[in-house]
């Protein structure tokens, strides 16, 4: 059970935000959750039974509004988890359940539901795709599979059912279908080639081939605890841009890949945050601390990496610096 941390987790990445009017969760008597201002105005008022380990009087961080729990008097959407408002209290979506709490932050967009169908939001809360699919999975590599006809079960898959259709979407929403022909840039999923995703100008190509530059480094440090050894040709990391500069997020966010395309870690494990000017590179190092600068992170990274291999000198992949 993870509940206690996905309050946290589910705050959009970072506290990089513009100065804000403070908001404050407040606790009332019968132990309902709503949220103030600094005035003591109540924005939203206390009806919600939180499950995570929120505290009166602790601050309302990013761009939206998470409760992680029930609301009094309302029975919540099956297959949902919480609710989210905007900052002046208005009721904006309920959060895909998933891994036992709101669904996370995947490439920049989380699932909601509505009226039983699933779509996605950005962490401004704007919809991005609307909900018209039984079922989607979070985003990878620019792509999500969807299926209509098909159930959810208890837990985080669906139900097999006859009949139904699965497809494969783009970030905007729209099916994707697979290559008959294709290259070695395109991705491979579940055994079908789709279009390579991603399109750059100068400037981002550029924040990407910083990166590049470091391919055989960061890739070393990502392996070096890995317990099987793992080929030259298969340690090769892949980044990619999954979010460009929008309100309230002034930078561009970078994920890393492995050498089939798959995301290495769904929360902040490689993950990377560039300026808008694209001159000042951080890491993500945690669910919602700032990021720290790309060098002090690199640095840590390369301690941590000595010191498992001097505890564990027969691991397979060698970090050599």
């Amino acid at each position: 059970m993870k509940k206690a941390l996905l309050f946290i987790a589910m705050i959009p990445i970072l506290a990089f935000s513009q100065e804000k009017e403070v908001l404050k969760y407040f606790t009332s008597k019968d132990n309902l959750v709503g949220v103030k201002n600094q005035k003591g105005d109540i924005i939203i008022p206390a009806q919600f039974k939180i499950f995570s380990d929120l505290k009166d009087g602790d601050l309302v961080e990013g761009e939206t509004v998470l409760f992680d729990g029930e609301k009094k008097g309302e029975k919540p959407q099956k297959h949902t988890w919480g609710y989210v408002y905007d900052r002046k209290g208005n009721f904006l979506y309920t959060p895909f359940r998933y891994d036992n709490g709101p669904d996370y932050f995947v490439e920049g967009l989380r699932r909601f539901v509505k009226n039983g169908k699933i779509g996605f939001v950005d962490r401004n809360g704007k919809v991005i795709i609307e909900p018209k699919h039984d079922f989607v999975y979070y985003f990878n590599y620019g792509y999500a599979s969807f299926c209509d006809g098909c159930k959810r079960n208890d837990d985080d898959g669906y139900i097999k059912v006859p009949g139904e259709k699965w497809g494969m979407m783009n970030t905007k929403g729209e099916t994707v279908h697979p290559l008959t022909k294709y290259s070695e840039k395109d991705v491979k999923i579940v055994g079908k080639y789709y279009p390579y995703p991603f399109q750059y100008n100068e400037k981002e190509k550029n924040i990407l081939q910083f990166f590049d530059q470091q391919n055989k480094l960061l890739s070393d440090l990502y392996y070096v605890n890995q317990y099987n050894k793992i080929p030259e040709k298969e340690k090769r990391l892949y980044f990619e841009i999954v979010e460009r500069p929008k309100e309230n997020f002034p930078y561009y966010q970078v994920n890393t890949y492995d050498y089939t395309k798959h995301d290495l870690g769904m929360l902040y494990r490689f993950k990377f945050l560039v300026s808008e000017d694209g001159k000042n590179f951080y890491a993500i190092t945690a669910y919602n601390e700032k990021g720290i600068p790309f060098e002090e992170w690199m640095r840590k990274e390369i301690e941590e990496a000595i010191k498992f291999q001097k505890e564990h000198s027969d691991n397979p992949n060698k970090f050599i610096k």
